[in-house]
């Protein structure tokens, strides 16, 4: 399965609300280090080397 690139997030609008207050009250760094955590488990959770590589690429351009 290749990576997903249309919004497939139920209820987008919720979740970005839900990271943002999740982020709320945080220093710049205590956010980068909460936005690695996330990216370390919700690449785990992918485990697919090649979709991560592909989200890698799309994120860099």
């Amino acid at each position: 399965m290749g990576l997903i690139t249309k919004s497939n997030i139920a209820d987008a609008d919720d979740f970005y609300a839900r990271l943002l207050a999740t982020h709320r009250g945080l220093t710049a760094e205590q956010s980068q280090a909460l936005n690695a955590r996330l990216i370390l488990i919700l690449a785990n959770h992918i485990g697919d080397a090649q979709v991560l590589q592909q989200a890698l690429t799309l994120a860099a351009d």
